[in-house]
């Protein structure tokens, strides 16, 4: 049982993501505890006002809400009820909207289910690869798949091992399940031009990815833990009990147990100077999570980064609107093509600020 005062500290990022802030007040004020489904719980009131939003016709918000409900994990039958609550509206959302398509990659330990967009056999386009977090899953991102193709590429998005449908294992080799999605829509894109937009933990998979598999060009990625957070034992005595139950419940690994085993998760220097391709890292100040040392440990070992730093917690939720800006800027700046959409993100940066707030090198 998760407790709900860090719940609904740590959910404020992905509502404002999601674009349900608006929403989520009135349902977080009703939750007083993490019972399984029961009226008042987390589960129950984010899944009834999800209900009653896909009674409207409302079923993006509907989705958004039932991945709300199951956060941060799926640990019991309500919160994988609100799962495939959240997948199906999604899925019937998209199918009316159009545009975005299913992917299945299976391999020997388990399978990947991706939504995708603008892949053709007949018009192959650069590669956006777009990946969440431990708690968040590919529903909460995809909507974003509708504006891919007026920047001239096409999209996947996928999941980390372990998370929402995704039934592959979470362990330290799990990078290689990028070059496995890579592979499977090889023929429908021009997967020698890949971009990682790899948010949190899924970072770390693209900067392990990086170095072995060549058709990664650039990677974006905002809060990702690379070494410190993996090996400083200290620090995570500190970490928030949701990310810790998470990453035990994602890896098998108890929590007791968990500071011996996370070492072997960490990107050791001569691992990283293997990254030879662009990365983009935003960086929250009062991160809670991912330790200052980690952006350091980029800073010396990373032969091309460039870095956007917020003053806010992890996830920077007091800067979302202007942290998706940079982020696509900086894709489209490693493409190097749409000129009039770089410009145009260009100007909005500035007028947000944030140009000032980055740094870069290489």
């Amino acid at each position: 049982m998760n407790d709900i005062g860090e719940l609904k500290r740590f959910v404020g990022v992905h509502a404002r993501a999601q674009g349900i802030d608006s929403l989520a007040p009135r349902v977080l004020k009703r939750i007083r505890h993490d019972g399984d489904g029961d009226p008042g719980s987390w589960v129950g009131e984010w899944s009834d006002e999800a209900e009653r939003l896909a009674e409207q016709g409302r079923l993006l918000d509907a989705s958004r809400l039932f991945t709300m409900a199951r956060f941060p994990y799926v640990d019991g039958p309500a919160r994988q009820k609100a799962l495939d609550g959240a997948v199906a509206a999604f899925d019937s959302w998209r199918l009316q909207t159009g545009g975005i398509d299913e992917l299945r990659v299976e391999l020997p330990e388990g399978g990947v289910r991706c939504w995708t967009t603008g892949l053709s056999t007949t018009d192959r386009k650069p590669l956006l690869l777009f990946m969440g977090g431990i708690v968040s899953t590919k529903e909460q991102w995809a909507p974003a798949l509708t504006a891919i193709g007026r920047l001239g590429l096409a999209g996947v998005v996928a999941e980390l091992p372990g998370v929402g449908e995704n039934t592959l294992p979470y362990t330290p080799e799990s990078h290689r399940m990028i070059s496995a999605v890579i592979d499977a829509v090889a023929d429908r894109a021009d997967t020698d031009q890949t971009y990682a937009l790899a948010l949190s933990f899924s970072g770390h998979l693209a900067l392990r990815c990086a170095g072995e598999d060549p058709r990664i060009r650039g990677i974006v990625t905002a809060g990702a833990p690379v070494h410190h957070f993996f090996t400083d034992r200290e620090w995570l005595s500190r970490v928030p009990d949701v990310t810790l139950d998470t990453l035990s419940h994602l890896t098998g690994i108890s929590r007791p147990t968990l500071p011996d085993r996370l070492p072997e998760w960490a990107i050791p220097a001569q691992r990283l100077g293997e990254v030879t391709v662009p990365v983009a890292y935003s960086a929250s100040l009062r991160d809670e999570i991912i330790p200052r040392s980690d952006l350091l440990h980029l800073r010396r070992h990373l032969a091309r980064l460039s870095v956007v730093q917020n003053d806010d917690v992890h996830g920077s939720p007091r800067h979302v609107a202007e942290t998706r800006l940079w982020s696509i800027s900086s894709v489209l700046r490693m493409h190097g093509g749409r000129l009039p959409q770089r410009a145009a993100i260009a100007l909005a940066l500035a007028a947000a600020g944030l140009r000032r707030r980055i740094t870069n090198r290489g």
